[in-house]
Parts: structure tokens; C-alpha cells; sequence
């Protein structure tokens, strides 16, 4: 059996890429890193790190093992903090990863829920988007991540559950009458992220054309303070609009673009009891 230990001292190699930043990381001496290491070579029978003039580096193994060792070890340190916080939620914390127009709509309710449900429950927050915030979940630096995908039907990852929560359709967004994509084939466009340019790409290549994309903006206040000057036209979930709306700009739904929203959690139910209550609170609130 692997000594988690040492597999922290791995991670903690592979995050800071030195043995120095490690050992001060971990408040170890430099010998005892390598020491770890060492052991951690011969339980596995892999040699995990290699000498590379005055550093060293991970090897393929090394870094395999560095990457599986951060999701245990996360996956631990959360079971720790349920325990904690597992008798009648009086103290402890719960922590969520969302998107940023989710954060700006319903997740503030939803942590108005929860507080007044479970006063001694603390609710910590971290906003990015939803690769991110599985990347977290699976890791357990967070217990709930709020995330979307315009793929109801895409097959979810192995240990993931979801939850739906909402239907959040996308809303053409221009300085005049809206009408739809293929009325603006030959406009200027405005895209976000990556996941909402290709979700973009998608419906304009539905209604016959490419985008011609002029700008690039994840903020919401400045694509439509863009798109009111008249500089383009842009695609927007209803939670963005909801989040903000100019007061000059003019937005029509698009049909079959809608993003689905859920919150996704680690492992089958019953979860442990603060990320019941965080889950129950999100789905109150909508």
C-alpha cells in the first residue's frame, strides 16, 4: 500500500518543482524529500523522478502518479472536513465552484438559504468555469460545482453525479431589432470563452454562415456596452442578461440553444450531509 506521506511529498514536488520549494512547503529538511522519494521508488518499483543538471524533473510515471496522488489526497483532506462538520452542521464549511452568471443570479440566494438553514456552516466560493470546477471536484478542493453544457445527452464522466438544476436558453443580443442569427450573416460578431465562441460557431454554422469575429470579451458589461455602440452582435445565456442588461440593446431567443444547468458532485447519494444542505439550498433557490 501506497504511504500517503510520501504522496504528498510528490505533489508537493510536482506542484513546486524543486526539491528546496517542497521541503519548505512541507516544513521538511531537503534530505528527508528525497528520502520519501526514494521509498515512494521502491514501493511503487518506478522511478518517478530524474536528475536534470542542478533540478530534476518528473518522469512520465512520476507525473502520472503525481496526478492521481493530488485526487487522493484531495479526496481525503474533504472526507476530513465532512467528518468535522458531519455532526448536526453546527461548524464546519461546504465549498462550491461556479461560473460567474450563476454567481450573480442564483447562487447568492442560495447561499442566503443555507446560512439561515445552518448558521455554523461557512460557504466558500471559487468562481470559474465548469473545466475548471470539475477539475476541483474531482481533486476535492470543492464539494459542489455549478456547471452547464449545451449537451444534454453527453456522457458524464466515471464518479461524477449531476443535478439538474435549470434550463438557461441563449438570447441573441444586438443595438437594433434582434431577429435572428442568419438576419446578421454578414455583421460583426462579439464572442466569449471558448466553450460559448464554439457554442457560437454552432448556431451561426446552423443558419448558413461563419461569424466574422471582431471582438473578444468575457465580460458581460462590456459586450453589451460593445454591442449597444454598435460594433456587433453577440450570443448570451439568460442568466448573463439576468446577471446584466443595457438598457439599449435589444435580445430575441434562439431556438435549440439552450445550455443546461446542473450541479455536479462527487459519488453516488447519500452525500455527506453539508453538501446535501448546499444542494438543497441551490435547488431552492430557483
Amino acid at each position: 500500500m501506497l504511504d500517503v506521506t510520501r504522496l504528498r511529498v510528490l505533489v508537493a514536488v510536482a506542484r513546486k518543482g524543486s526539491l528546496t520549494a517542497a521541503a519548505q512547503e512541507l516544513h521538511y529538511s531537503q534530505p528527508s524529500i528525497s528520502h520519501h522519494l526514494a521509498r515512494l521508488e521502491a514501493e511503487t518499483g518506478a522511478r518517478l523522478v530524474q536528475r536534470v543538471g542542478r533540478g530534476i524533473r518528473l518522469t512520465d510515471a512520476g507525473r502520472l502518479l503525481a496526478e492521481r496522488a493530488a485526487e487522493i489526497i484531495g479526496r481525503l483532506d474533504a472526507t476530513a472536513e465532512e467528518l468535522a462538520a458531519h455532526v448536526g452542521l453546527r461548524s464546519g464549511r461546504v465549498r462550491l465552484a461556479a461560473f460567474p452568471s450563476a454567481l450573480g443570479t442564483f447562487i447568492p440566494k442560495a447561499a442566503g438559504l443555507l446560512s439561515g438553514a445552518h448558521p455554523g456552516l461557512r460557504l466558500q466560493l471559487t468562481e470559474t468555469e465548469p473545466p475548471e470546477a470539475l477539475r476541483l471536484l474531482r481533486a476535492g478542493r470543492v464539494d459542489v460545482a455549478v456547471i452547464f453544457r449545451y449537451d444534454d445527452t453527453a456522457p458524464e464522466d466515471g464518479g461524477l453525479h449531476l443535478v439538474h438544476l435549470l434550463d438557461d436558453p441563449s438570447y441573441l443580443v444586438s443595438s437594433g431589432p434582434a431577429g435572428t442569427p442568419a438576419d446578421h450573416a454578414g455583421s460583426p460578431w462579439i464572442a466569449g470563452c471558448d466553450r460559448c465562441r464554439s457554442h457560437l460557431l454552432d448556431i451561426c454554422e446552423k443558419a448558413g454562415f461563419e461569424p466574422q469575429i471582431s471582438f473578444t470579451s468575457d465580460d458581460i458589461v462590456a459586450v453589451q456596452a460593445l454591442v449597444a455602440a454598435g460594433l456587433g452582435l453577440t450570443l448570451l445565456p439568460g442568466l448573463a442578461l439576468s446577471a446584466h442588461r443595457h438598457p439599449d440593446v435589444e435580445v430575441a431567443e434562439v431556438p435549440g440553444s439552450t445550455r443546461h444547468v446542473y450541479a455536479a458532485v462527487y459519488g453516488e447519494p447519500p452525500h455527506p450531509p453539508a453538501t446535501e444542505a448546499l444542494l438543497k439550498a441551490l435547488q431552492e433557490s430557483l
